[in-house]
């Protein structure tokens, strides 16, 4: 099939037998040829970020090859409200997609942070065998079942979380002991940094710089790519690889609206956001050590950090024991299928 036909077969004769389909709900203008189905996506990271970098990319490629007919809009930054925000949104059908953390998810959908439990994933091969199998496909089930989204099949990498700080370096757990940190309005990690006795404070990303500028907190976490993409080092002076768990972003569409598109627009954006996000996981994993070094040389003082002292004292703290029992057997041992015996 040539480029012509192909695009006449998506812009035209598809799109005019789904007319009746979706017209009713708004999706679909006979007048308007400059694009018959206009998709929102919003996440809270910068333009810069190897994400948006790769959405662009992908609402590129789905306008080309659907001759104009399908535009995806990208919004990042959180410039259409803080995660708890777009969440709603993407339920409501206001946004189509947003890109949702884990940990974040978490709090809507508890069986969705199970890839984020503390000092779980040690390496990178862990943490694929588990997401683009039966665990991620475990979650990817919780997900549909949760008023009105769905997951799309491959997650997106936000690397591993590490610690920055303004006060001290976090080489042991006690480094941790009443430290006040910001942690995403989230179940997981709040439960985490609890059990070293940390004073973790729920914030959602937008309000982080200007608490660590303002000193409202002593530090945060998060995966080095936006702690660069950020200037997270403007205002903290201390940055610990505590790895302390592997981040990543489902991508979620509103279920209903995405029902209403025509079965071959639903393959066309499946396939390029998919797509996008396999090339983003392999552009993040590849620029991990030139950020180590920029962020150096912006002057954050970069640690290793070992991981066993902080596994055991989860371990004491019956933090394994809590989510092994929230999550049900079956999950937690499809998540121990891949990393080992946790608790």
């Amino acid at each position: 099939m040539t480029e012509m036909t192909r695009r006449r077969f998506l812009g035209n004769a598809t799109l005019a037998s789904a007319a009746l389909a979706a017209g009713a709900a708004g999706l679909y203008s006979g007048t308007s040829r400059a694009a018959d189905f206009n998709l929102k996506f919003a996440n809270n990271l910068p333009m810069t970020h190897p994400m948006n970098v790769r959405a662009r990319e992908a609402a590129k490629r789905i306008k080309e090859a659907s001759g104009g007919a399908v535009t995806l809009q990208v919004f990042p930054s959180s410039q259409l409200g803080g995660d708890t925000d777009m969440i709603a949104q993407a339920r409501s059908g206001a946004i189509d997609f947003y890109a949702g953390p884990p940990v974040i998810l978490g709090t809507l959908i508890s069986a969705a942070q199970i890839s984020a439990v503390g000092f779980a994933f040690k390496d990178y091969d862990q943490v694929w065998a588990a997401m683009d199998g039966e665990l991620g496909a475990h979650i990817r089930q919780e997900i549909a079942k949760s008023e009105n989204l769905f997951a799309f099949e491959k997650i997106w990498d936000n690397g591993f979380r590490v610690t920055t700080t303004s006060t001290r370096p976090i080489a042991s757990p006690a480094d941790l002991a009443g430290m006040k940190l910001r942690v995403p309005p989230s179940p997981m990690l709040m439960s985490m940094f609890r059990s070293f006795e940390a004073a973790p404070v729920s914030l959602n990303f937008a309000e982080v710089y200007s608490s660590l500028q303002t000193r409202i907190v002593e530090g945060q976490e998060n995966p080095l790519s936006l702690i660069n993409s950020a200037k997270l080092y403007e205002v903290q002076k201390y940055c610990s690889l505590t790895n302390h768990m592997w981040d990543g972003f489902w991508i979620l569409g509103n279920k209903a609206r995405f029902a209403r598109l025509p079965a071959d627009v639903q393959a066309l954006v499946s396939k390029h956001i998919n797509e996008a996000g396999v090339n983003m996981r392999a552009d993040l994993r590849a620029m991990q050590d030139s950020v180590i070094a920029q962020l150096d040389g912006k002057g954050l003082a970069i640690s290793n950090v070992e991981p066993d002292a902080f596994r055991s004292k989860l371990r004491e703290a019956g933090y394994y024991a809590k989510w092994r029992e929230n999550f049900g057997q079956h999950a937690w041992q499809l998540l121990e299928g891949t990393v080992g015996s946790l608790a």
